[in-house]
């Protein structure tokens, strides 16, 4: 199976681990594994990438859904009427 075929099911770990190791072997390994390294790690990042800009989006989006579900409490609480030990102020 082609390594950069299988990128997308890799766990995160997995993926973290490939990327160490290809930067490795791109700096330190023989003129094979430079050039094995060199050709996967464009794949590698790409991956990383998207991984890295879905977590950033669900993040975004839930930061958003807590901000209306404040600002939703907040509107409500000043649209009810004030209230001293159970009467209606006036």
């Amino acid at each position: 199976m082609d390594v950069a075929a299988g990128l997308p099911t890799m766990e995160d770990k997995a993926l973290a681990v490939l990327h160490a190791n290809a930067e490795r072997l791109l700096r330190n390994g023989t003129a094979a594994q430079q050039s094995a390294a060199a050709a996967l790690l464009p794949s590698i990042q790409a991956e990383l990438g998207s991984r890295n800009a879905v977590m950033l989006s669900r993040k975004a989006e839930a930061l958003a859904a807590r901000r209306a579900s404040r600002a939703a409490k907040t509107a409500s609480r000043s649209t009810e009427p004030e209230t001293v030990d159970g009467h209606e102020s006036a």
